[in-house]
């Protein structure tokens, strides 16, 4: 297989690339640590020509990029699309950096406050996923991307038409190392993620019951090691009962699209409120979604 294309979904945490041949086939995939966290200002495209370019022999193809490699702490920042957004809107705001290279724009939306909400990479994942499956250009569907800052987004007749954020799973990170509820103990205690999923009720309340996560332990005896599955379930429960409701879409199943050990989480916190959901993997989305941008943009 020759290589056509080069396909890059670049976060703050890592980076992940492929080549593609002409008919959409895999030829190669790498690995990087270079989530634009760790990148210093102007780091980006150095990192990308002189690294990634010439690991994956891919020096001279046309090359997507996606995530948080176009926001104000990437390479260059790109702006975003407003909402509803398809798979055209999107690979018209594609942008270049340098070169034959392209970098996909996010989504943005009105909120629930003024300031709105935005996102990076998830946009390319879920167009990915429609671009699977015709069916799914047909019809509302509520799709959850789990994760560091988890996404919910509306999908109507192949657009995305809004979407919420949830600080669920940088929140976990933060409480866990830096507060009174560090654990360094098992995370995925199912019984106890459990408990956690009962104690997050209907999502009120949020700041009250992450307490019940320190009392558990000094008034109830409960390990301090268990924290941590209970911290998940509390988190999950809270951010799966009450982002529906929020979007005025309760009883809509859900398709969860992203790593499959957290999707299952997920569900199992759907199902507990009587909720149907169906898992994805996020990768192989992000893939297609790569691949349906580049040929909508012309770059294969």
């Amino acid at each position: 297989m020759t290589p056509s294309l080069l396909a890059c979904d670049w976060g703050s945490t890592n980076l992940r690339a492929w080549t593609f041949d002409r008919d959409g086939r895999e030829v190669e995939r790498r690995d990087f640590d270079l989530g634009v966290n760790r990148l210093a200002p102007g780091e980006a495209g150095d990192r990308f020509l002189n690294e990634v370019r010439p690991a994956l022999k891919a020096e001279h193809l046309p090359a997507l990029l996606c995530g948080s490699i176009g926001s104000n702490i990437g390479w260059k920042t790109v702006p975003y699309v407003d909402c509803p957004a398809s798979l055209p809107s999107v690979a018209a705001g594609l942008l270049s950096p340098v070169g034959n290279v392209w970098i996909a724009p996010g989504l943005r939306c009105e909120s629930l406050s003024p300031a709105g909400e935005v996102l990076r990479g998830e946009e390319t994942q879920a167009l990915g996923w429609l671009s699977a499956d015709p069916a799914r250009q047909q019809g509302r569907h509520l799709l959850c991307q789990p994760g560091t800052h988890s996404k919910w987004l509306v999908i109507e007749d192949g657009q995305i038409t809004r979407f919420l954020s949830a600080f669920t799973g940088e929140l976990f990170a933060v409480l866990s190392a830096h507060s009174i509820l560090r654990s360094d103990g098992k995370v995925h205690d199912e019984a106890v993620f459990e408990d956690g999923l009962h104690a997050a009720a209907d999502g009120d309340g949020l700041l009250n019951r992450i307490y019940s996560a320190r009392s558990r332990v000094a008034g109830r005896g409960a390990d301090q090691g268990s924290t941590g599955a209970y911290l998940s379930g509390l988190l999950i429960g809270s951010e799966v009962a009450a982002t529906p409701r929020l979007l005025g879409l309760e009883g809509l199943p859900v398709t969860l699209l992203g790593a499959p050990a957290l999707c299952a989480r997920y569900a199992i916190a759907l199902a507990r409120r009587g909720l149907d959901a169906e898992i994805f993997n996020g990768d192989e989305a992000v893939k297609v979604g790569l691949l349906a941008l580049a040929r909508m943009g012309g770059l294969m």
